[in-house]
């Protein structure tokens, strides 16, 4: 079974002039999802000179197939959302850095250094951090061996590619279950590995999964390894009811476990709670002066779209009023 690369649409803010190195600017936006999206926006009508560095753009939304709670919608393909989000921010004409990741952000005074694994380093007076969240791994043997050639961590991504196959789901909430759904779209037989006791996805979505005679339930029990040579053959099963493990032939694993905050550039600067996400207050500052934060990335309680939204235009008010109070435009 071979697994073809996926890759996304070129993104239409590639042609966006690049960031300035001499340049000190107003605000750095560090992300490319909803929130930094909307700070961005927000930003530009407030005539600051800013610039966006981020490796790419949509965030998590991209790893979804529809979208159903975004306000004027009742559903919505996700990539569409995307694009009029793209679309919105172009309109700007701002700069952008895309592709290459911030590694470090440090602060001398009043001013914010910016540093990128393409040994670049960007200066502002501000800087909003909306770089979100990523999937958190199993950490158990031959997960990272087999990464892109049967571990997949994005159902929208990969899905396609299981039709009539066997699929292990490792996760028990919404995101798990709605995994469960894209696979089951195409076919494939699917069994869902939750760790913990009790299902946490919404009724709804539980519901549609049990209704399927391709689906496999399977509380309290956890995945302890992964096997395969050249691809995904097999995992191993632990009930942590009785301790026994089991083995069982599969196609592919699905990790849906939760998400872990993107806090590398900033982890050594502003404070985090237990979760490693950057605290924030009610306008999106952090413990650093002039740092702000907005999105999955922070604090923030229930992480949607729209929430991390408004957070970003937050985030782009605050930095604002910030600016003004210090005389910095």
């Amino acid at each position: 079974m071979d697994f073809p690369d996926f890759s996304l649409d070129i993104s239409l803010l590639e042609k966006a002039k690049e960031p300035e190195p001499e340049v000190t600017y107003d605000l750095l936006i560090l992300g490319g999802g909803p929130a930094a999206m909307s700070a961005a926006v927000y930003a530009a009508r407030k005539m600051m000179n800013f610039a966006i560095i981020t490796k790419d753009f949509g965030g998590q939304v991209r790893e979804t197939s529809e979208v159903e709670n975004w306000l004027g919608f009742q559903s919505i393909n996700a990539k569409d959302l995307v694009d009029m989000f793209e679309e919105h921010v172009e309109s700007f004409d701002i700069a952008v850095s895309l592709g290459p990741a911030i590694t470090d952000v440090k602060k001398d005074e009043e001013t914010f250094k910016a540093y990128t694994d393409d040994s670049k380093t960007y200066s502002s007076h501000t800087v909003i951090v909306a770089t979100g969240k990523h999937h958190r791994p199993l950490n158990v043997p031959g997960e990272k061996d087999l990464v892109g050639r049967g571990i997949a961590y994005c159902a929208t991504c990969d899905a396609p590619f299981f039709k009539g196959k066997k699929v292990i789901v490792a996760g028990g909430g919404n995101s798990a279950f709605t995994t469960a759904i894209d696979l089951l779209k195409v076919g494939a037989e699917v069994t869902l590995i939750n760790f913990i006791k009790g299902w946490q996805a919404d009724a709804a979505l539980q519901e549609r999964v049990k209704q399927s005679d391709k689906a496999i339930l399977l509380d309290y029990h956890q995945v302890v390894g992964i096997e395969g040579k050249d691809r995904v053959t097999a995992v191993v099963l632990k009930n942590r009811g009785n301790e026994k493990e089991e083995k069982l032939d599969t196609n592919g694993v699905f990790v849906e476990i939760g998400l872990l905050p993107n806090n590398e550039s900033v982890k050594n600067l502003v404070k985090l709670n237990e979760q490693g996400e950057v605290i924030v207050d009610c306008s999106c500052r952090t413990s650093v002066e002039g740092l702000f934060g907005a999105g999955d990335v922070t604090t923030v309680p229930h992480k949607q779209i729209v929430i991390a939204a408004s957070e970003g235009a937050k985030a782009a008010l605050s930095a604002y009023d910030y600016l003004i109070n210090k005389s910095l435009i």
